[in-house]
């Protein structure tokens, strides 16, 4: 079973950093590639990155390269989230996701299992 928890969220300002952490239950990190989303209200999801399971590539998209970076702690069973240079339209629900393979067009693809999302919150 695959149970993923993301925290970290909260309130910030225009050019603030926040870090958003998941915490995936078991061998989740050593059997999936983990995946960020973010959806606003009355927009469609979007996908801002993932990092695969074996070689640990990483990919964004493209409204936040160069802002956020993906990592994981295998040890902690945690993927982080850096977001750096924040604006007001990074505001969002964050989820995290798992599934197989993270691909370039990782925000094409249907990921299997999803956490229960951590609020940000960015004010101009």
């Amino acid at each position: 079973q695959v149970n993923l928890v993301e925290s970290g969220g909260g309130l910030a300002q225009t050019g603030d950093s926040l870090r958003l952490s998941c915490y995936a239950s078991g061998s989740t990190l050593n059997r999936y590639a983990i995946g960020w989303f973010r959806q606003a209200p009355g927009k469609e999801r979007e996908g801002v990155s993932c990092i695969s399971n074996s070689e640990g590539k990483t990919y964004y998209g493209g409204s936040v390269e160069g802002r956020f970076t993906i990592s994981r702690d295998r040890a902690k069973r945690t993927v982080y989230l850096q977001m750096n240079n924040l604006k007001p339209e990074d505001t969002a629900t964050y989820y995290c996701t798992a599934d197989v393979a993270c691909t370039p067009a990782f925000w094409m693809t249907t990921w299997d299992y999803w956490g229960q999302g951590t609020q940000v919150t960015v004010s101009s």
